[in-house]
């Protein structure tokens, strides 16, 4: 009599144990649900983005001297490495800012604020043209550059056109 008592006892002990067990394995298992469904949301959200931004890419690599093939094969037709044209001509358009006196030679504009016109950033569109843009800290503007280099090798710029953003 006892051992059957003592069976029965530990048959609900382990049903009830079970149960429990169950249930809050469910719990979980609906919290993981409704947590992936509020994720897919954001998931589908952030791949728009990823999307976007690939585009974007796509779209600033077009006016770009490293991903124009017909830019790159001009140069290298000439013997040129891309890989190292570009840094020198970036290189040569910087040296141009520490060049002694107040103007700078290829900004035709005149420092407004006591300091003198610099180029900040310069992004080579082909094999001819570079578009820049300069400031004094205070007044900014771009330049559009012609630029050859010469049988001889050296490097030449043309301004072809600039222009000063008004103040606000």
């Amino acid at each position: 009599m006892y051992l059957f008592i003592f069976t029965l006892l530990l048959v609900v002990f382990q049903y009830v144990n079970s149960k429990n067990i169950l249930e809050a394995y469910n719990v979980k298992y609906e919290k993981c649900l409704e947590i992936k469904e509020s994720n897919k949301d954001e998931i589908a959200v952030l791949e728009d983005k990823v999307s976007n931004l690939e585009d974007q890419i796509l779209d600033l690599s077009e006016f770009k001297l490293d991903q124009t093939e017909a830019a790159m094969s001009y140069f290298e037709a000439r013997g040129f490495n891309i890989s190292e044209l570009i840094p020198f001509i970036k290189d040569e358009i910087y040296e141009l800012n520490a060049l002694p006196g107040e103007e700078h030679a290829l900004i035709p504009y005149a420092s407004m604020s006591g300091g003198k016109m610099l180029i900040n950033s310069i992004r080579l569109l082909n094999h001819k043209w570079i578009i820049a843009n300069f400031s004094d800290g205070k007044y900014w503007g771009e330049l559009l550059i012609n630029y050859e280099i010469t049988e001889d090798e050296q490097l030449n710029f043309k301004l072809i056109d600039s222009f000063l953003y008004p103040t606000q």
